[in-house]
């Protein structure tokens, strides 16, 4: 699976010499996030048009699409026209609110994976979020490095329960036939 790599990441790592002690020094290797192998949809639901162009921004040498749209009724609109893999949406909507796209998403096939997005993003946002089926909380502003992880690994998980859903529906299919 190709991955995206960031030739600016460098991270450290503790190692252990009996001269000196524990000293940090660069890790050879680039920090890796998923990438798809072809074009896939991210649908950027927010009422701020820096978010659409920062988002747009990050993932503009890649495989990814980002859609921005400033509501959830136009993101209704989009998604039953296209394959989205991941939905990352502002908390507060002019129409809405993420619980309810949440549970709009919930009753779609092949439903997107939610990020919330907020400058308020805090303990309680996070578990919430979680707890009620959301993927994950970015918070404003925004670092391009988790959101290329978070996205990269929101894509994943929705491609990896596609996939488990079309092998077990397989058997189920030709045992159906078969009768």
């Amino acid at each position: 699976m190709p991955v995206l790599q960031r030739k600016d990441a460098v991270a450290t790592r503790e190692c252990r010499s009996f001269d000196t002690g524990t000293c940090p020094h660069p890790r050879s290797e680039p920090e890796v996030y998923p990438q798809p192998e072809r074009t896939v949809s991210v649908l950027a639901v927010s009422p701020f048009e820096d978010d659409h162009m920062f988002l747009g921004n990050i993932f503009s040498h890649s495989n990814w699409h980002i859609h921005g749209v400033r509501c959830w009724r136009d993101a209704l609109g989009h998604l039953s026209e296209h394959r989205t893999a991941v939905v990352v949406c502002e908390r507060d909507l002019p129409d809405s609110d993420w619980k309810r796209v949440l549970a709009d998403l919930g009753s779609m096939p092949d439903a997107p994976l939610l990020i919330v997005t907020s400058r308020w993003a805090d303990d309680y946002l996070w578990a919430e979020v979680l707890n009620l089926g959301g993927y994950d909380v970015l918070m404003k502003p925004f670092d391009q490095t988790e959101v290329v992880r978070v996205v990269g690994l929101a894509w994943l998980n929705w491609k990896n329960n596609r996939d488990r859903v079309r092998r077990n529906a397989a058997p189920k299919l030709a045992a159906a036939v078969g009768m």
